[in-house]
């Protein structure tokens, strides 16, 4: 994802959420019922089961996650909340694609186009270069706490409609085709083995690598969209 990996936004997310808990508690709840509107039953809805997973792991009231659903439902009623997404380029060609999950999109769309025009960037037409995939992310402790190998989990993860899979210190992260997303969770919960994130995600054709200057203010362009309220998630051409 970005060019420190998915897994380090995603250890950040979670440091956001000690800093900042009343604006990381707003971000997870848009998230929570974004996904409720595919279905409010998180055991038949993989993306809202991680959503309400990563609320209950930032402490989040359980009486916030369950207005947040029925929101999503329709339940309740109150501000809209829409997904938007926006793409940009960055210093060096480097490519954004940038999900929103607001009931606000003139002030998102404004926050995003400053945190890129600040650094030298500027909202453009990235989406060629992008194809929206199933990426599910299962921490290496994991896999060592139930024993079982890399090389063994990515047979039987091929077998299982997988089309790729991705290495990294912190874990592995598989992409598969959006209507296999769900089935795959199910396949690693029979493993006994739970994912730390499972969303249908933007994920670059081609990739590139920055360094020096540009590389420096991609890591800044990245930070900013992570702090920001909005933002619920992004995706990038940068390795």
């Amino acid at each position: 994802m970005s060019g420190h990996s998915k897994w380090a936004t995603t250890h950040r997310q979670k440091e956001l959420v000690d800093a900042k808990r009343g604006a990381a508690f707003t971000k997870l709840a848009n998230l929570i019922t974004m996904a409720a509107k595919r279905g409010g039953d998180p055991s038949a809805n993989p993306s809202l089961r991680t959503a309400v997973e990563k609320a209950r792991a930032a402490s989040m009231p359980k009486d916030n996650i369950e207005r947040a659903i029925k929101k999503g439902t329709g339940e309740l009623g109150g501000d809209q909340i829409e997904e938007l997404y926006y793409e940009a380029i960055g210093p060096g060609n480097s490519q954004f694609v940038i999900k929103c999950v607001t009931d606000n999109k003139n002030r998102s769309a404004g926050n995003v186009r400053h945190i890129f025009t600040k650094n030298g960037g500027a909202f453009g037409n990235v989406l060629w270069n992008f194809e929206q995939k199933g990426v599910i992310m299962v921490e290496n402790s994991q896999l060592e706490a139930k024993k079982i190998s890399f090389d063994d989990l990515e047979l039987e993860l091929i077998d299982a409609d997988a089309d790729d899979l991705l290495k990294e210190a912190e874990g592995i992260t598989i992409y598969t085709k959006i209507d296999k997303l769900q089935n795959l969770v199910a396949f690693l919960e029979t493993k006994g083995l739970k994912a730390e994130s499972a969303e249908i995600e933007y994920v670059a054709k081609e990739k590139q690598e920055l360094s020096g200057a540009e590389k420096n203010t991609v890591d800044k362009i990245m930070e900013d969209l992570e702090d920001n309220e909005d933002v619920s998630d992004y995706c990038t051409n940068i390795i």
